[in-house]
């Protein structure tokens, strides 16, 4: 098959009837554009082009050649242009993937403030826990807390979140505070993804670090859930920060053993590649690191 670039060199001379100005157009030098137009004569085994010192015309061939591949050509940088103008524009679909933690309005707010902005971007939302492959799922970006595991894709860190040991006051009636984190094994625990009614909690406090287990009577994946249960006395719940500072300010929940909390744990915005991104995909990540959240603690 012929060189497509070679093709393009010569309808361009064709339309032109001239190769300095179709040399002009194409930002070539002359000597270039004539090269091309010999060696597709050379690939084709045709001659396409009379050219005199005055005249340069079509031969019956180029006509008919040039008649057959004028058309299918723009039509080929017609659509080149329009993917590159997709690529440039922020507009199209973008599928998101999102914890179960954003399925509230402070979330749902700040995507319809994105699409007021961009009204060309479309969203598909995946509002789960599950760790979606993001590229078998053909998804654009998901936003994960904690350890990334798949070294294959790009993450961008968007915050952190660290979690306290809390309790509601109806449950800590009568029971003996714990006063060191071993004392949490007396004490029912509200757990996130428990297992067998029992989870491993690891405690930090400034240089010192402490894992043990803890069970109780409720387990859940989701930090709602979690959250719900411990403010209804079920046991002592550890949330994320964002999830109790109000709470705690009101006296609806006590927070224990304040000197220890979680390890900090990073919220990363993460997508399969960055090569060629999307102007919708750049505009929403740039959105999501201006963005002004509770979800999650800024990185500074």
């Amino acid at each position: 098959m012929a060189d497509l670039n070679d093709i393009a060199v010569f309808v361009k001379v064709a339309q032109y009837g001239s190769f300095s100005r179709a040399a002009h157009s194409l930002g070539m030098p002359v000597s270039t554009v004539s090269r091309k137009v010999t060696s597709l004569e050379e690939q084709l085994g045709v001659t396409l082009m009379q050219r005199t010192t005055r005249k340069l015309s079509l031969t019956a061939q180029g006509r008919a050649y040039y008649d057959r591949c004028s058309e299918p050509l723009a039509h080929l940088l017609d659509a080149e242009q329009a993917l590159t103008e997709t690529q440039r524009k922020p507009e199209g679909l973008l599928k998101i993937s999102v914890p179960v933690i954003f399925g509230q309005e402070v979330f749902y707010e700040f995507i319809s403030s994105f699409l007021k902005t961009y009204p060309n971007i479309q969203i598909d939302l995946f509002v789960t826990n599950l760790f979606l492959d993001l590229i078998a799922e053909n998804v654009d970006l998901g936003i994960r807390f904690g350890e990334l595991k798949d070294s294959s894709i790009v993450a961008q860190r968007l915050g952190k979140s660290v979690r306290y040991l809390v309790a509601a006051p109806n449950y800590l009636k009568g029971r003996v505070l714990p006063l060191k984190p071993e004392d949490l094994k007396d004490h029912q625990c509200v757990l996130l993804n428990g297992r067998n009614g029992e989870a491993e909690w690891h405690l930090v406090s400034r240089r010192k670090s402490v894992r043990l287990h803890v069970s109780g009577p409720v387990s859940s994946r989701d930090f709602d859930a979690v959250s719900a249960f411990t403010y209804r006395g079920h046991g002592i719940g550890l949330l994320p920060s964002t999830y109790c500072d109000e709470q705690i300010r009101r006296g609806e929940l006590v927070r224990l053993l304040p000197d220890w909390s979680s390890e900090e744990i990073f919220v990363h915005a993460v997508y399969p590649t960055r090569r060629f991104l999307p102007a919708r995909l750049q505009v929403f990540l740039e959105a999501l690191k201006a963005w002004k959240t509770p979800l999650w603690l800024p990185l500074h």
